[in-house]
């Protein structure tokens, strides 16, 4: 969420961050805005002026009571009871103009980074740099699904029978390797320097409305009947919200955290055969990073974290490249974000894995996350990373690592945390 004073101040610099994201149907929003904040003000004012009087009021009261002029002072208790049914019905139109500027205030994007591309889609993103040589074996890769059937490792049929689609099990080596991944990425981020945390899967929805947009919510978001609770489509949702209305040390910033958690979302493409198997699907697993920093500092830890993401990649024997998102593809929050792409062999095109976005200082806005610096408090600015996300990660992982006969290398990285195997053989 935008200051309002900037708003107020920069109308023309928001309505063309507006433009260049493709929603011109958001350009009224701002003279909305705009109109209803100098309506709030005049209230306010009003309000201002109706409450001194009444203090001006009730000291003459004081005064003619002592004096024993009990009539003149019941004459201005009369004017006082008017003034405080005024201040009642001001107070009224106070709470719906601020009500109903939030609402507005909450629709109009994040000014996005002036390096940001600008284009409608993810189809305009722009390729940055690549990591490791992506190389096409020359004997056939089956699809991942396949893969990991030939270990019987997977059972989406006994998943659609308990869950529906877009859901699955994962079993005996196969399961394994994933937990092996989940728990690499816990252990390579600790030894960056970041804490540990498993957080709520669930959380409340002003927690839901301050890390992320009403569309993002709307289209994600698995709401619990009866109950104002919602669970994560990601574990940044509750890890941003841990220090929502909190007025942070200076003393103790960066806060740099890693977290796990389960990961459930509505939404599940349909869009062709890579849609299926275990690319998109209702719930996952995934380590995330997130940092609460100062402003000045925020842009150098963008470039750590998505940094961090390639590394790890890279010491599985992933070949990656980081995509520029452009403007049109940044969800209302993000000023910058950029993609982390695996290669795939079977499919011999890049294919996305994590997202790293700094959010300045939007989400603090919305929460209440605030910086207790020396001369006054301000909002702290907030970022998030995918580490990695299996079982999409497992996709990467299997087709890098499939050899002619059908075995996976186990990656060097992995194999303490799979018994030590160098190699994992088929069953069929």
């Amino acid at each position: 969420m935008l200051d309002i004073k900037f708003l107020r101040e920069n109308p023309d610099i928001v309505k063309e961050n507006i433009k260049k994201k493709f929603q011109d149907h958001k350009l009224p929003l701002v003279d909305e805005v705009i109109a209803l904040d100098e309506k709030n003000r005049g209230v306010k004012l009003n309000g201002d002026d109706l409450r001194s009087k009444r203090n001006s009021l009730s000291i003459q009261i004081g005064i003619l009571m002592k004096q024993g002029k009990k009539e003149e002072a019941e004459q201005i208790k009369n004017e006082v009871s008017k003034i405080n049914e005024q201040l009642v019905e001001n107070e009224k139109l106070e709470n719906e103009y601020s009500i109903a500027i939030k609402e507005r205030m909450m629709k109009i994007p994040n000014i996005i980074d002036a390096s940001v591309p600008i284009g409608k889609s993810d189809l305009e993103n722009v390729e940055v740099e690549k990591f490791g040589e992506p190389i096409v074996p020359n004997y056939e890769i089956p699809y991942h699904t396949d893969i990991m059937e030939r270990f019987c490792g997977i059972d989406l049929d006994a998943a659609r029978r308990v869950a529906g689609n877009g859901f699955y099990y994962l079993i005996g080596d196969i399961a394994r390797l994933h937990s092996a991944v989940i728990s690499y990425a816990r252990d390579f981020m600790i030894n960056k320097g970041f804490t540990y945390c498993v957080p709520p899967f669930m959380i409340r929805s002003d927690v839901v409305t301050g890390v992320m947009s009403f569309e993002e919510m709307d289209a994600m978001m698995y709401k619990i009947e009866g109950e104002d609770l919602y669970l994560i489509g990601t574990s940044e949702h509750s890890m941003i919200g841990k220090f929502k209305e909190q007025i942070l040390p200076k003393s103790e910033l960066p806060y740099t955290m890693t977290s796990y958690s389960p990961c459930f979302r509505k939404e599940k493409g349909a869009h062709g055969i890579e849609e299926r198997g275990v690319y998109r699907i209702h719930q996952f697993e995934k380590q995330e990073m997130i940092v609460v920093c100062e402003p000045e500092d925020s842009y150098d830890w963008y470039n750590k974290m998505w940094s961090y993401t390639v590394e790890l990649f890279r010491s599985l024997d992933i070949p990656v490249r980081t995509l520029e998102c452009c403007s049109g593809d940044l969800a209302d929050l993000k000023a910058k974000s950029v993609d982390v792409e695996a290669w795939s062999p079977r499919q011999q095109k890049y294919f996305e894995v994590g997202s790293c976005s700094n959010l300045t200082d939007a989400q603090s806005r919305r929460l209440g996350i605030r910086v207790k610096g020396e001369k006054g408090n301000y909002f702290a600015h907030t970022l998030n990373n995918t580490v990695v996300a299996p079982p999409r990660m497992l996709i990467a992982l299997l087709e890098n690592n499939y050899n002619e006969d059908g075995s996976i290398k186990i990656p060097k990285a992995l194999q303490s945390y799979m018994g030590n195997q160098e190699v994992l053989i088929p069953k069929k």
